[in-house]
């Protein structure tokens, strides 16, 4: 449904988008998860033919975006970081406005009309200024204007941004029910965001995709291996000495000695074997009883931040300030 091909976005000696590649099959809720700065505003605008790229193609349906921008565009809803709202204008207004800016035809109207009002359920305050209206409010109809057309790819930016936790869960089922009928791409700089509504996750990283599979397949491949965190009532040079004995132990961190309580270790299996049971036979061997044994499994939130662990530079940052003063520009 969408096809990047070797994106690139330059700002001067910045470079925001870095050789940027990524297929996106047709359904289902896509995610693209990164730090502020990391590019994915950037490659949503170049997406949706809102920005142009310095080089590199996209294809939707087909379609070129710079070749063919009005049959890709067609294939589109798009729902930018900040809204594109008129407040002055209840939504009713409003999306007959946007319905007659897509070339929606007239015969349609009511139809369609109909449909994104009950779908993103604003239909209890059609007739009320949009700038009399809650942030979770405004957002629906921005998700309205969105559907209108019936595209098949629905384009979010960041769209629980600035929203209370109770409108939080209400847009993340919707967009939830979206991907049943849409192809769905959202970004956004929060995990349990992606983690919570998307199919597929992809991670970018200044500019680059260091990342792209389901949230248990990164967990799995990139967040390394299993933790096991020891409370042991020995001292620590004691505890060291049982431990060199496993050959099934890649590694093995210790805290600072408590005289009370024990040597606290967490240990790195090799191949991410099941150390538990060796590791209870050695120590009681050794008369030395495991106060706790815990057993952790990498999270998607450690995925994030081994793989976008370096904080962008100062020409990094004096970029993304020129790329949003380009993007401001009408």
């Amino acid at each position: 449904m969408i096809e990047v091909k070797h994106l690139t976005k330059r700002y001067g000696s910045h470079i925001a988008v870095s050789d940027l590649s990524f297929s996106i099959e047709k359904g289902g809720i896509y995610g693209f998860l990164g730090p502020n700065g990391a590019g994915k505003s950037t490659t949503m605008n170049i997406v949706t033919g809102c920005l142009g790229a310095t080089q590199g193609d996209v294809l939707l349906g087909g379609h070129n975006i710079f070749e063919e921008p009005r049959a890709a565009k067609r294939l589109i809803g798009y729902l930018p970081e900040l809204p594109p709202l008129y407040t002055d204008m209840t939504p009713q207004e409003y999306l007959r406005f946007v319905m007659r800016a897509k070339g929606v035809p007239r015969s349609a109207w009511t139809r369609e009309l109909s449909s994104a009002m009950d779908r993103t359920r604003i239909g209890d305050v059609k007739d009320r200024l949009i700038g009399n209206l809650s942030k979770g409010y405004r957002q629906r109809v921005g998700i309205a204007q969105a559907l209108l057309g019936n595209p098949q790819v629905i384009i979010l930016d960041e769209p629980t941004v600035g929203l209370d936790p109770a409108q939080i869960i209400e847009i993340r089922e919707l967009i939830r029910e979206l991907g049943a009928e849409h192809t769905v791409l959202l970004s956004s700089h929060i995990l349990t965001e992606v983690q919570a509504v998307c199919d597929h996750i992809m991670i970018l990283s200044h500019g680059r995709l260091v990342a792209s599979d389901t949230a248990d397949n990164l967990t799995r491949l990139f967040a390394g291996r299993t933790t096991l965190r020891l409370l042991v009532k020995a001292q620590q040079e004691d505890v060291r000495r049982v431990l060199e004995t496993l050959d099934g132990v890649e590694a093995a961190g210790f805290g600072p000695d408590d005289p009370q309580e024990g040597t606290h270790v967490d240990i790195t299996p090799r191949d991410d074997q099941d150390l538990r049971e060796a590791l209870f036979v050695r120590f009681a061997k050794a008369n030395m009883p495991i106060l706790e044994m815990v057993r952790e499994r990498a999270s998607l939130e450690d995925v994030f931040l081994e793989l976008t662990q370096d904080a962008p530079s100062s020409e990094a940052q004096a970029g993304k300030n020129a790329e949003e003063k380009e993007e401001a520009q009408p």
